[in-house]
């Protein structure tokens, strides 16, 4: 059943895999080889080339590819900055074994090559290499594998590949989805391993006999790889697009995207590329900005506090209205009126926590978070309106400093007794699915979180009729409609397609 539903899906997001770390690897190869035999011969610019190419494994995987969305040509979102970071991360093994392998090759061999009137150049070719291909295709196996394994996050930044099952699976904790992406990737992860393997096995069988490189490998190689490119050209292909429609990481986002997504190419004649579960609120804001999306869906407090870095406010008017001019002014993007429901932040706790010590405001539960472990997203805890306002308001105090976790998987966290608090979402439905409960703001610390599409000014003028499809969706929301929507998703495993489909047929 499950198969019969996403093999499609599985077939192109898995040659979307193929493709990013096939070039990614076609162009680290081009650039790391060449590097690694460079500096074998210019010894004293080693060092601060392998220091920089360390560094690059370094870095988080996920802060190299938002870095690359402001970045002109190489950034924005999609395939290319997905490429240039996966061949980032692939330079490391490539130049080191190359430079390893070569250094490690023996001096009296290189000395006969020298005495037989050999060129530094002949040297390298017919003498160097040869003895050196075995370390280096253990590099460019091991840079390999990493590629495959990190290409799975390119999702976030709309590049595709099998992490949009992984990610759309934690934000939905949904084994299965997650399962769709996580079992192919290692599939092809193992399999390129192995035949990589096999290939550096067949090199080291010819060293043994002669330095002469086994010509037959690498045509192989070469036909191999011109095989596979082949192939996946032929590889199912989404639609070319007219715009692209964006979104945040977490269940409501990913029906709020392909709710516009519906609503565009029901009432136009405009073609859109779902670029949904792209990461967080910084991702979308800065991909609208530089017109990588057209629009997205986002809320006015988040808008207000996060991205305008304004003090919070309680009045949904006034919010929406600054919101809406600074926008404008600021970043020539137009909020547009909002969908109708308020997703404010949620306190939650377990229901036998609650009733056993009688809570239901986060003022009565500031005296037992002292000995609680509190677990929040990113955002949550470096926003102005979240963890750091909060425990100021309320005086919260706890054992531990919070756990940063998926948001998707906070909910399970605190029904399992990992954590003991949680800041979810008023809308989400898994605060009635676990038996949680959200307790009352009676601070009113959180400001109101209405849902408004963002659209970048320049799209919405040249497709005028976008912006009228788009306002026929004001107010069509309830919170109660977007809880029920949720659940359905995350709880009965719905295709997202089919609820947001369901909401506009009830609208007409």
């Amino acid at each position: 059943m499950f198969l019969s539903k996403y093999l499609p899906d599985i077939l192109l997001h898995s040659g979307e895999h193929l493709i990013l770390v096939a070039i990614a690897m076609v162009v680290s190869i081009s650039i790391g080889i060449p590097v690694g035999i460079f500096i074998t011969r210019q010894p004293k610019l080693a060092p601060p080339i392998l220091v920089v190419a360390n560094a690059l494994q370094t870095i988080p995987s996920l802060a190299i590819f938002g870095f690359l969305i402001s970045v002109p040509f190489l950034g924005g979102i999609g395939k290319t900055p997905a490429i240039v970071a996966l061949t980032l991360y692939a330079l490391l093994p490539l130049i080191s074994n190359t430079y390893i392998g070569i250094n490690n090759v023996d001096g009296a061999v290189k000395e006969a090559g020298r005495g037989m009137g050999m060129t530094d150049w002949q040297l390298l070719l017919q003498v160097e290499l040869p003895l050196a291909s075995g370390v280096i295709l253990a590099g460019v196996r091991v840079a390999t594998v990493i590629s495959v394994g990190i290409a799975t996050i390119a999702a976030a930044i709309g590049g595709g590949g099998l992490g949009v099952f992984i990610f759309r699976g934690l934000s939905t904790v949904n084994n299965e989805l997650i399962l769709a992406g996580a079992v192919p990737a290692a599939a092809i992860a193992l399999a390129a391993d192995f035949a990589l393997g096999w290939l550096e096995k067949q090199v080291k069988k010819q060293q043994n006999r002669s330095i002469r490189i086994n010509r037959q490998v690498l045509v192989g190689l070469g036909l191999s790889t011109l095989i596979v490119v082949v192939l996946m050209s032929f590889l199912p292909q989404q639609t070319p697009a007219t715009i692209v429609i964006g979104s945040k990481n977490f269940t409501e986002q990913i029906i709020l995207g392909e709710l516009l997504a519906q609503q565009i190419e029901s009432h136009t004649k405009i073609k859109v590329d779902r670029r949904l579960n792209l990461g967080g609120t910084f991702i979308c804001h800065e991909a609208v900005k530089a017109g990588q999306i057209a629009g997205y869906v986002e809320y006015t407090g988040t808008a207000l506090t996060a991205v305008l870095r304004k003090l919070p406010e309680t009045d949904p008017t006034k919010v929406y209205q600054k919101v809406k001019q600074q926008y404008d002014r600021d970043f020539q993007l137009e909020v547009m009126t909002p969908l109708g429901f308020n997703n404010t932040y949620a306190i939650a706790i377990r229901k036998e926590d609650a009733q056993k010590y009688n809570i239901k405001t986060i003022s009565e539960v500031a005296k037992y978070t002292p000995k609680w472990q509190a677990g929040f997203g990113y955002e949550f805890l470096e926003r102005a309106d979240g963890y750091p306002g909060l425990a100021k308001a309320y005086n919260l105090k706890f054992a531990k400093p919070p756990q940063q976790m998926e948001l998707g998987l906070m909910y399970q966290a605190l029904a399992e007794k990992k954590v003991d608090l949680i800041a979810g979402n008023s809308t989400e439905s898994m605060i009635p699915a676990f038996n949680l409960v959200a307790l009352e703001d009676d601070k009113n610390y959180f400001p109101p979180y209405q849902a408004v599409p963002v659209f970048n000014q320049a799209t919405l003028k040249k497709y005028p009729e976008l912006g009228a499809a788009i306002n026929q969706l004001a107010g069509l929301i309830s919170n109660e409609k977007m809880q029920e929507m949720n659940y359905q998703v995350d709880q009965k495993h719905r295709p997202v397609e089919e609820v947001v489909k369901e909401l506009l047929a009830a609208k007409s």
